[in-house]
């Protein structure tokens, strides 16, 4: 077959992956000479943790294990199964973390509550005075998300450079009715056998004319990066807000903390959690915040990376070291209920799909996404 694959994030890199590791040809378009949305204004975090129960979670697992066996044969991932910690520093918050390590799929999870002094002795970086324990997930993993998509384009062309093809800087402009193609800025139509349209948090013009009543919304977040920490992160880091955001958490004891413990109001207005990540440089990638009202803010405000530091250095016990960049990043986010991604046969366009709105999972499933779109179109 011939693939044409829209878009150069990592959901469209991992169907490239799919279709070559399959033994068809591929084309992959980007917009842009790189990605440089969602797919590098993230974490790089292989997030399994924090997954709803069922479908989400199933993905999640089977992405976590294709991440690995990925990473393996393409060492520039950065792949690192180093697992992640949840400190707890109140009652509550503990007993969210205790609900969570005796659920029935807390093994599948590789859930452990752990005491302070196991915290300090698996991460010593973490000497916050305050800890009662953490919430260890030992499946979780990350990966280097600033040159993840060029680590894996580079090595579809070393391993397949007859049948994998990337043409940066041209942006899809129409999917022709009645054919399996796509036609680029430059007048060019691309035919094949099967089209895959990942256009990340680009939902307007082409996509919406192609899907005007799109069951996805856009979110927006802001992160930041510091210069280099002087010794070893050795999991990565979220605080005890993440149980308010990720469904996993859901149940009575939560339900008890968010009725005994308010956020901040800093953390409450930008919707907030604290996850704290370290680079292969030594860098540790810090964030975020949630804003889902559109038009959004086309500035950052410092009033988040100032909680953000704060959190950190409550958890660290020490200042983080100065931060060295911002930014803001925008992402497609499914809202159909129990749907993992949004996944679509165009109407009268034979072969052609679009998937998109992976929303935060996007980063963490993405191989699984592209699996199961091999698998439902017979690649």
């Amino acid at each position: 077959m011939r693939v044409i694959v829209v878009g150069g994030g990592v959901l469209g890199t991992m169907h490239a992956w799919q279709a070559i590791e399959r033994g068809h040809e591929v084309i992959q378009i980007e917009r842009e000479d790189q990605a440089r949305g969602a797919s590098v204004r993230n974490f790089g975090l292989v997030w399994v943790g924090g997954r709803a129960a069922g479908p989400e979670l199933e993905s999640a697992l089977r992405a976590r294990t294709l991440w690995e066996e990925i990473g393996t044969r393409v060492p520039n991932l950065g792949f690192r199964a180093n697992g992640s910690l949840t400190p707890v520093t109140t009652a509550p918050e503990l007993a969210v973390a205790r609900e969570a390590a005796d659920r029935a799929d807390a093994p599948a999870r590789g859930y452990k509550l752990l005491s302070p002094q196991e915290v300090r002795a698996l991460n010593p970086a973490l000497r916050g005075e305050a800890l009662l324990g953490a919430l260890w997930c030992e499946r979780d993993a990350a990966v280097e998300p600033r040159t993840a998509q060029r680590a894996l384009q580079d090595a579809l062309r070393t391993m397949a450079p007859e049948r994998y093809t990337f043409l940066g800087g041209r942006e899809v402009r129409d999917v022709p009715a009645s054919r399996t193609a796509v036609r680029d800025d430059r007048g060019e139509l691309h035919e094949g056998d099967a089209v895959v349209l990942c256009t990340g948090a680009w939902l307007g013009g082409m996509v919406r004319e192609l899907v005007p009543e799109l069951p996805v919304r856009r979110v927006r977040l802001q992160m930041m990066q510091t210069e280099p920490l002087d010794e070893p992160l050795t999991t990565s880091v979220a605080d005890a807000d993440s149980f308010r955001y990720y469904p996993a958490y859901g149940g009575p004891a939560l339900d008890a903390m968010t009725s005994a413990q308010a956020q901040g109001p800093v953390a409450a207005e930008h919707k907030m959690q604290l996850l704290m990540v370290q680079r292969s440089d030594g860098s540790l990638t810090i964030g975020d915040t949630h804003e889902y009202a559109s038009p959004f803010r086309f500035d950052v405000e410092e009033a988040p990376y100032a909680h953000l530091a704060t959190v950190a250095e409550r958890l660290l016990g020490r200042p983080i070291p100065p931060v060295r960049k911002r930014w803001a990043g925008v992402y497609a986010q499914c809202t159909e209920p129990g749907r993992v991604v949004h996944r679509q046969q165009l109407q009268d366009r034979p072969g052609v799909w679009l998937v998109t709105g992976p929303g935060g999972r996007g980063m963490t499933c993405s191989p699984a996404m592209a699996e199961d779109t091999a698998n439902e179109l017979d690649w």
